[in-house]
């Protein structure tokens, strides 16, 4: 029996990462996951150092569980293996000074090796007997940590774009596509143990298949990806705006169910200008983007991310990006305030904006969207909808916690539901009872 305890910070990229690293440790029934540090044979931490506050909240946790360990006999200290973001930005050299207690440093570009250093490791303490079940181009296993509704399917990693205010390249290296008949491997087993969605997540899914010399590379591994058996939602998260063509959306419009109509494409401005120093020009006209994607798809559900406050962005093309938001109509929306990151272009940009303005401007796009999103919201009162259940309610018995179509899970915002054949991983029908300014109330009957 192997006791885990992990921690997995920052995006859904991570936790698949490492969901698919205990997983290979030991068959499924010899894991038990703990709930304190203190309990565990291993514990794993999965770092995040896309911006600072992940920085120093990785850096936050570690220290905390490395101060409950420390007082436990060496004899009976358990295995501590920090891995992630943290060591691809700042390298083992220069962490392992300030991390005593950890036994391993794992950088994530070598991803397809933690499981095998943890086995060793564990070994060596007699801890553990197995040996890892494969590597990171075979369908092996995944100790999933989202219950039965849902799973992240990461697809590539890493990153070939420029953008100067994104660290992601030299943190993850360059862009890597999975095999796609390791993916749809993948993606069968999840499915064979009941998950009913897979959410395609990557830096840039619109890159996929081109570093294989694979011509509409995302098309192709769709075709093999939505056929699959007890497969009863397929959302992508992230496309890059340029990807997002005619001959891409006409694909999408063809294939139908289960694909949502749910678009994630982060544009991150509207100014020209701005968007040239952001590094994105061929990022294209943002506006156009989602004039094409409504064109092929009118009930689409519309998600993307802006930075207010970039050097660079002058009043003018401030309000320019709330009469972008005001006119586009969002389902979802996430702003940044900029802040500068160590070792990007954006970083040496003269910056004009003082922070407090850069949180204003913040507040007032998110000020926007959440009359945006009320509105939209209440249009689906009195409709009847499927919701996919993620999970019971914390607090009141007989509630759950689940998603119509349009919320993507853990980003957008959610559905309070309840009534029969309401259980986790279920997909019933529900009318819709009530909307506020993010969520959804729901009865099924």
């Amino acid at each position: 029996m192997l006791n885990i305890y992990s921690v997995s910070l920052g995006c859904p990229k991570n936790r698949v990462d490492t969901e698919r690293t205990l997983g290979r440790l030991a068959p499924r029934a010899q894991i038990t996951v703990v709930p304190r540090p203190e309990d565990a044979d291993l514990i794993f931490i999965n770092t995040c150092a896309f911006i600072g506050p992940a920085v120093k909240e990785s850096v936050r946790r570690t220290l905390e569980i490395m101060d409950e360990i420390s007082g436990l006999p060496p004899a009976s200290r358990p295995l501590l293996a920090v891995a992630g973001c943290l060591v691809g930005r700042y390298g083992e050299k220069i962490l392992a000074p300030d991390l005593p207690e950890a036994d391993l440093i794992l950088d994530n570009r070598d991803i397809e090796s933690w499981s095998a250093r943890i086995n060793a490791a564990l070994a060596a303490r007699k801890k553990n007997a197995f040996a890892p079940f494969g590597t990171a181009t075979a369908c092996a296993g995944r100790l999933l940590s989202t219950g039965p509704s849902y799973a992240w399917l990461k697809i590539s990693d890493g990153c070939d774009r420029s953008c100067s205010f994104c660290a992601i390249p030299s943190i993850r290296g360059p862009h890597r596509s999975s095999p796609p008949d390791s993916v749809r491997d993948e993606a069968a087993r999840l499915l064979e143990q009941g998950v009913r969605e897979l959410v395609l997540v990557a830096q840039d899914l619109t890159s996929y298949g081109k570093d294989l010399k694979c011509r509409h590379g995302l098309n192709r591994l769709l075709e093999k990806l939505l056929p699959l058996p007890g497969l009863a939602r397929l959302r992508l998260m992230y496309l890059y705006p340029s990807g997002v063509t005619k001959n891409f959306l006409s694909f999408l419009r063809g294939v139908g169910p289960p694909l949502v109509p749910y678009f994630d494409v982060p544009v991150q401005h509207v100014s020209e200008s701005v968007l040239a120093l952001m590094g994105r020009p061929s990022a294209g006209d943002p506006e156009r983007v989602f004039q094409r994607i409504r064109a092929y798809f009118p009930e689409a559900a519309l998600r993307t991310t802006l930075i207010a406050g970039h050097p660079g962005e002058n009043p003018a093309n401030f309000d320019a990006l709330c009469a972008f938001v005001e006119k586009t109509r969002f389902h979802h929306l996430g702003v940044f305030a900029f802040k500068a990151e160590e070792g990007t272009g954006s970083a040496s940009l003269p910056d004009n904006t003082c922070r407090k303005e850069k949180e204003r401007r913040r507040s007032e796009l998110m000020r926007l969207q959440s009359a945006i999103s009320a509105e939209i919201l209440k249009g689906y009162v009195g409709q009847r909808l499927s919701f996919l259940v993620d999970a019971p309610h914390g607090e009141w018995p007989g509630l759950y916690i689940g998603r119509a179509w349009f919320q993507a899970p853990e980003v957008d915002g959610v559905t309070y539901i309840s009534g029969a054949g309401v259980v986790p991983g279920a997909l019933p029908e529900a009318e819709v009872a009530e909307s506020s300014v993010y969520d959804l109330t729901a009865l099924s009957c």
